[in-house]
């Protein structure tokens, strides 16, 4: 029912704006239009990847690498991948509903997003260019353990 009138509201918007300004909804809906096409491929490649993870892994195998039984070493796991992996936000999200749905814990989940959101070590290189090896070196660092503090609060809040 929510996300029905989530897009009756939307049209309804969209309808005043098209009767207000014509040309400039126009206009919005081609910067859409292109914006949508640069994000595309790189969305279904990841969403292709992770369609192909979930097939070859099954929800027992899930659960041993980072399910609640496995503890610290699940979570040390799925920050190392966090940490390295380069997912835009808007798939890493439903990534992590696709894991929970098999078998994932909850800890485990919060390092990985965290690690993902915060911890960028494919763009080490990047950063230390602008920031600096020190300030880079912090908060790559700073933003490792404080993963680690998210899941732990997230454990103790869902528990």
């Amino acid at each position: 029912m929510f996300t029905a009138s989530l897009y009756v509201l939307t049209i309804g918007l969209l309808a005043v704006s098209f009767t207000k300004d014509k040309k400039k909804t126009v206009m919005a809906f081609k910067k859409a239009w292109k914006s949508l096409e640069n994000i595309l491929p790189q969305f279904l490649a990841i969403i292709l990847i992770i369609g192909i993870m979930l097939s070859i892994l099954s929800p027992q195998t899930i659960s041993k690498l980072i399910g609640q039984q496995s503890g610290w070493i699940g979570m040390i796991a799925a920050s190392v991948i966090g940490s390295i992996t380069l997912i835009p936000g808007f798939v890493a999200f439903p990534l992590a509903a696709a894991l929970l749905k098999s078998g994932a814990g909850f800890m485990q989940i919060a390092v990985f997003i965290s690690t993902l959101m915060m911890v960028g070590i494919v763009t080490i290189p990047v950063e230390m260019k602008y920031f600096g090896r020190k300030a880079t070196i912090l908060r790559n660092s700073l933003a490792f353990v404080f993963s680690f503090v998210v899941a732990i609060v997230i454990g103790v809040v869902l528990k």
